[in-house]
């Protein structure tokens, strides 16, 4: 009877998926500070991060890029039709 209820919260805890960062990049840039120290501390970020913290940062820019062209065009339906 154990080894049933270990498996079935092993089955539930394997299917939980890990939640993603929501954005690429963790620190706000100094307003005091440098180009080139704002610079390093963005190059150290990419550095350190995870391959996850990479996939979810290239997927939300992706989808930025494909929402905006999407506005693009359907702003440009909505000027010939008037």
């Amino acid at each position: 009877m154990d080894t049933q209820n270990n498996q079935t919260e092993t089955n539930q805890t394997e299917n939980v998926p890990t939640p993603a960062p929501v954005s690429c990049r963790k620190h706000v840039k100094d307003e005091n500070a440098t180009f080139f120290a704002n610079l390093k501390g963005h190059i150290d970020e990419f550095v350190h991060a995870s391959m996850d913290e990479h996939k979810a940062c290239f997927q939300n820019t992706m989808n930025k890029i494909l929402e905006r062209a999407k506005a693009i065009g359907e702003k440009k339906v909505e000027v010939k039709e008037v």
